[in-house]
């Protein structure tokens, strides 16, 4: 085992002495070791719960004759820190995460691994960490939240976000929106539509690193804490039979996911973390392949921002592995792949019924032949940009419009609350992306404010920065080169034509390349905007949108 090199030998007796000092046994030493990251936290909604998901798998591991120990991974609310500098400390963490738990796990010799996390950056944080370990290693989630009720329609945090910017509008009172404060989130657990979170989770388990119903089986209910104990329990035998995640973790488990993500509607966010988790575990994946799939993927769910249904009507309707069933259908999916479960993803999946054909398309019948997740080219983004397609209305599908230009977030809310945003308009947010940002903030507050004030269909928004996913609507983020670097979108001026076509994969502005090349020797880099601590850092190492934002060493 590998804990034998802290507990094994003479050389070793310092050691057992602070195992000593722990209280742990010597029939406790005799066993494997298993680390179990604990994201519980009393400042995210999703997190505080996990204490309990995780003194459950405790208990699995130990029933399965393992020896469960804690230890902590951090974790930021995305919403508490929305709109705000703290959203710049939101993508960062994805790294702080992956570094403190390689750390931790190596630090003291884990023999296996069992990861709890939820929101966010958590999930693919300790994905990647996983992948970099390569020790046997489960994931158990703590669950989304239950959907919210408000005037007798259910509800969730992005309806929350655009009653704010309904207010502003003057379409609905004070009172109005305290009524959403008071019950748009009603129980602990991830916000509750497909949002980053969700995603990830439901990605995970397709991607087969978590057990059937990580993904959807909410916070609040107890089959929870019976998937912890389950997943306590199923690492050991991971663990016995030496399953790792790298085994798992392959070229065409991700490319699953990407089918799965298509056909879910998931977050733009998830084309971020999914080249950054491959690009862990050894496996070059890029934006290409995830239109590749998308043109014959169906797009099978519209979850909440996408449409009115919600992470418990997914449960109920059978999960991710229902989802996954659909696509089989079609031979969409590689089934002869290990998870950890021990299975097959053919096993997996063999006689997990659709048992809501309103919740979950039938694959005959899809919303949309193609994704939920379009890339975008042209000379704004030549290297790429991502848009959440199943999420745009028909109409601005395609659009033309002159361009807003703001260089700030803050620039661009203060004009869209102010009225100074038009019908036909293209609102361009830049100097927010990874390096620019620092950190590449979220935009739900301007997507919110457009969407609350009326103008979902008529506005775009395109961004070097990102989108929550809870934001809806023509919201395209991600351009690549970011401004920071001098990519096309810092030479844009206001008023300038820009032209989108999402079934077209395009994005352009109209002006002639000598144009755009003048512009190109005008232009001067920004003062950074963060020269001290954890940002500074992160920004001298960070890739751009399109490669995952990962780190590198200069």
């Amino acid at each position: 085992m590998k804990s034998d090199a802290v507990k094994k030998g003479m050389q070793t007796a310092p050691q057992r002495s602070l195992f000593n000092a722990l209280g742990l046994t010597e029939e406790e030493l005799e066993k494997p070791l298993v680390g179990i990251v604990s994201s519980y936290n009393e400042i995210v909604p999703g997190h505080m719960n996990i204490d309990k998901i995780v003194e459950a798998v405790k208990m699995g591991v130990a029933m399965a004759g393992g020896t469960p120990i804690v230890f902590p991974a951090i974790a930021v609310c995305d919403g508490i820190a929305m709109g705000h500098v703290g959203m710049k400390y939101s993508l960062v963490t994805r790294d702080l995460i992956a570094d403190s738990t390689e750390c931790m796990a190596t630090a003291h010799q884990f023999d296996a691994l069992v990861m709890v996390p939820n929101c966010d950056k958590n999930v693919p944080g300790l994905l990647m960490a996983a992948a970099r370990l390569n020790v046997p290693t489960i994931f158990v989630s703590g669950g989304p939240m239950l959907a919210g009720h408000v005037k007798g329609e259910k509800t969730s945090l992005s309806s929350m976000f655009e009653a704010v910017g309904a207010h502003a509008a003057g379409k609905i009172t004070a009172e109005e929106v305290d009524d959403y404060v008071c019950n748009a989130c009603p129980t602990c657990g991830s916000c509750s539509g497909m949002y980053t979170a969700n995603s990830m989770n439901c990605l995970t388990e397709a991607i087969g690193m978590g057990l059937r119903g990580n993904g959807t089986v909410p916070a609040v209910y107890s089959q929870r804490l019976k998937i912890a104990k389950h997943a306590g329990m199923k690492v050991m035998e991971l663990l016995e039979k030496n399953i790792r995640p790298r085994d798992i973790l392959t070229k065409e488990a991700f490319e699953n996911a990407l089918t799965i993500d298509m056909a879910l509607g998931c977050s733009t966010n998830t084309m971020l973390h999914l080249p950054a988790i491959a690009h862990e575990a050894g496996v070059e994946i890029n934006l290409d392949i995830a239109n590749q799939i998308s043109a014959k993927t169906p797009n099978l769910c519209h979850l909440a921002p996408a449409g009115h249904h919600y992470m418990e009507e997914l449960n109920e309707a059978g999960g991710i592995y229902a989802v996954m069933n659909e696509l089989n259908k079609k031979g969409l999916l590689h089934t002869d792949l290990v998870t950890a479960t021990g299975k097959t993803v053919g096993e997996n999946i063999a006689g997990c019924e659709n048992r809501n054909k309103e919740i979950i398309r039938p694959i005959e019948e899809p919303y949309s032949e193609t994704g939920g997740i379009a890339v975008l080219r042209g000379n704004i983004a030549p290297d790429s940009c991502v848009v959440k397609r199943s999420a745009v209305v028909p109409e601005m599908m395609v659009h033309e419009g002159p361009a807003r230009v703001f260089d700030c977030e803050e620039d661009a809310i203060e004009a869209i609350k102010g009225g100074r945003i038009v019908a036909g308009d293209v609102v361009v947010i830049r100097y927010e992306g990874p390096k620019g940002g620092p950190g590449m903030r979220e935009m739900l507050n301007p997507t919110s404010a457009i969407a609350g004030m009326g103008l979902g269909s008529s506005v775009a928004l395109i961004t070097d920065g990102r989108f929550s996913g809870a934001s809806r609507g023509a919201s395209i983020g991600h351009v690549s080169p970011e401004a920071a670097v001098g990519g096309p979108i810092a030479l844009i001026e206001e008023g300038d034509i820009i032209s989108i076509n999402i079934p077209e994969n395009t994005i352009d502005v109209k002006l002639s390349e000598e144009e755009l090349s003048s512009r190109k020797e005008k232009w001067a880099p920004k003062e950074p905007k963060v020269k001290t601590g954890y940002l500074a850092r992160y920004a001298s190492m960070v890739t751009s949108a399109d490669r995952g934002a990962v780190l590198e060493i200069k």
